[in-house]
């Protein structure tokens, strides 16, 4: 063996080894809900030092899946290796992602009370997050993004809670303009709304506990506190369920309430493709939060 065919190969071995030395870990787990009355699965992606730092603590944020989805959807999809991607770049650095089963429950309260996602994540999960995982506990260093259903419950969360979330991003928020009436008659046609609001917000529609679980609704009533909130939100414009409209609805609410934000509309559907291809200007969205000046004197 040649001495520069040795070096070559040392190198490639170093390589390796330094990439794979790199990569974090998933943990993939179920906690017991007492107001669920059932498990509850989450994946928690963990940076690459978390083991090699007992002492270290990071910056938390929680990730809200689609419809249809489930607490894999980003490892699946390649998330956790984008998050990598950019960590390797120096565009993000190091925080957890915890990523909840949220089933079909658009992350709120049912209206009929029998599912009381909402009270389980904010008086269960996040506690659990806590005392489970050295997160920094802290309103400045904790973010909430999602990806339409996803979207919707990051906003609601975020809106109806601006002293626990710094920060809040959605793709394609599931951002329904239509009124009570015109979803009540969409749900007796068994229109597309049918499937997507029916079993959470009721057939026919509550219309009190639509309004108060409205991100929009929250965020004219809490205007003054999210203000000190970094806000984005994206949607494809040729999004299939009509979300652009939603998400231009609430951009123009925010600035005419003078509620600063990162707004864009892009070419696109409502697909995984399309969720990829900008999730990466999410987390960096979110560590630019998490890093801020700004954002620690809160």
């Amino acid at each position: 063996m040649s001495r520069t065919f040795r070096r070559c190969l040392l190198l490639l071995l170093l390589a390796f080894s330094s990439q794979a030395f790199a990569q974090g870990r998933i943990d993939c787990s179920s906690f017991t809900s007492h107001i669920l009355h059932r498990e509850v699965r989450y994946c928690v992606m963990l940076p690459s030092n978390y083991e090699k730092e007992p002492k270290k603590k990071y910056p938390v944020l929680y990730f809200l899946h689609g419809l249809g989805e489930n607490e894999q959807a980003l490892v699946r999809s390649g998330g956790w290796g984008l998050i990598e991607d950019l960590q390797r770049q120096h565009r993000v650095g190091d925080f957890l992602l915890i990523a909840p089963e949220g089933a079909g429950s658009f992350f709120i309260n049912s209206a009929d009370g029998r599912d009381r996602y909402g009270d389980f994540f904010l008086t269960e999960f996040l506690p659990y997050v806590e005392s489970r995982y050295r997160v920094i506990r802290g309103r400045k260093d904790r973010g909430i993004t999602g990806l339409s259903m996803g979207g919707y419950g990051a906003l609601r969360f975020a809106f109806a809670h601006p002293e626990l979330f710094a920060s809040v991003s959605a793709q394609s928020p599931a951002l329904i303009t239509e009124s009570a009436t015109e979803m009540n008659a969409d749900l007796r046609n068994g229109g597309p709304l049918a499937n997507l609001v029916g079993g959470v917000f009721g057939n026919p529609v509550n219309a009190a506990h639509w309004r108060q679980n409205s991100p929009f609704n929250l965020a004219r009533k809490n205007q003054v506190q999210i203000r000190h909130q970094a806000i984005y939100i994206n949607c494809g414009q040729q999004d299939e369920y009509g979300f652009a409209a939603g998400a231009a609805r609430m951009h123009k609410q925010l600035s005419d309430e003078g509620i600063q934000h990162e707004f864009h509309l892009y070419p696109g559907g409502h697909s995984g493709n399309y969720f990829l291809s900008h999730l990466g200007e999410t987390f960096e969205f979110h560590w630019r939060a998490f890093a801020s000046p700004r954002a620690r004197e809160r």
